[in-house]
């Protein structure tokens, strides 16, 4: 039996806009469509099935998009459906700030369309998959709850153009500091062991987990993001603690040490030494120790792999930068441990390149 295609909805008052988003996605969706917001919910309320997805003009008769928008939020049933708000240049940071997943802006072009569309499907899919496996609690789920967040920080890297390695390259760097700060007997010897080594390996797998919802034009930008792009971007630190305190809530074990690892990170990962990183501006020993190994390790990282907006700097350079935010960017201790591993360092980064 074939496997029916994913629902999309269209709300747009323009008759003329409605025929081209569907002709561009009719091959491989079926396209429902509604004139305005409160022509949408009827629709809606009609559906079998809610679809995968809704593509929302803002400016409408009857019921415009953002107002369309609240009252989903608002429904238990229908708020978790994304939406992707259809706009002109102008109204974008506003579309994000409401609570849109992505926008795609006037006039349309098909393959950015279907890329978007696709993207947030996918992601969708995933995110449905796990809260129903999270939501079981059983000796399974718990059991392949490792797997499980591995492979959700790597659709993260695939989306973001990564071949999937950074995951991997940031835990083995991660490891190799927890290793060499508990064996040199360093100020943190005690801490980490009592915090689980493994754990806070494998817990860095979910570091930029919140990327999740950052739009594609921002997060695949080459070049610098703009303040008002960059503000977006950073908002990806509480995106990410806000969905490993879903999780926790979902499998309903708040005192998880592997979530708590995971959610400090991803929160806290961005913040500096000095208290001058966010998001919260939190400094030295505030910070879990678990995001300040986890910095220089995602910096290191950062550095000497090529990326959309940046050609890689050599293994000496990124040490070099590294070394210069010791005290301000990073924690001096664990700043020093990275330059005794320098070489470890760059054979982890040659091996898993």
């Amino acid at each position: 039996m074939p496997k029916e295609n994913p629902t999309v909805l269209v709300v747009d008052d323009v008759e003329t806009n409605r025929l081209i988003l569907e002709e561009i996605l009719k091959e491989n969706y079926n396209i429902i469509t509604a004139e305005n917001g409160k022509e949408a919910l009827e629709v809606l309320s009609q559906a079998e099935i809610p679809p995968k997805i809704i593509l929302l003009d803002i400016i409408m008769p009857e019921m415009n998009g953002y107002q369309l928008l609240e009252i989903l939020k608002a429904d238990a049933n229908l708020k978790r459906i994304p939406v992707i708000f259809i706009t002109t240049s102008d109204s974008e940071s506003e579309a994000l700030s409401a609570g849109a997943v992505d926008f795609i802006s006037k006039p349309f072009f098909p393959q950015i369309v279907q890329l978007r569309v696709k993207n947030q499907i996918e992601l969708k899919n995933y995110s449905d998959s796990l809260e129903e496996m999270v939501a079981e609690k059983t000796a399974e789920v718990t059991s392949t709850l490792d797997n499980t967040l591995q492979a959700l920080a790597n659709i993260i890297e695939y989306r973001n153009l990564e071949s999937g390695s950074h995951v991997k390259r940031t835990q083995f760097f991660c490891r190799a500091l927890i290793d060499y700060l508990i064996k040199s007997g360093s100020v943190y010897a005690e801490e980490l062991r009592a915090q689980e080594p493994d754990i806070i390996v494998k817990s860095m797998a979910l570091h930029d987990v919140g990327k999740i919802g950052i739009p594609d034009k921002i997060l695949l930008k080459p070049g610098r993001l703009d303040p008002e792009e960059f503000e977006i971007m950073k908002t990806h630190t509480t995106v990410g603690k806000n969905i490993i305190e879903e999780m926790m809530k979902a499998v309903k074990d708040e005192d998880s040490i592997y979530l708590k690892h995971c959610r400090d990170i991803a929160w806290c990962h961005h913040e500096r030494f000095d208290g001058k990183g966010y998001p919260r501006g939190l400094g030295g020993t505030a910070i879990p120790l678990s995001a300040r190994i986890a910095s220089p390790s995602d910096v290191y990282d950062a550095l000497v792999c090529a990326r959309v907006y940046k050609e890689a700097f050599s293994y000496d350079e990124a040490v070099r930068i590294i070394s210069e935010g010791r005290g301000t960017q990073f924690d001096p201790v664990v700043t020093d441990a990275v330059i005794a591993l320098q070489d470890q360092f760059q054979e982890i980064a040659r091996q898993n390149a």
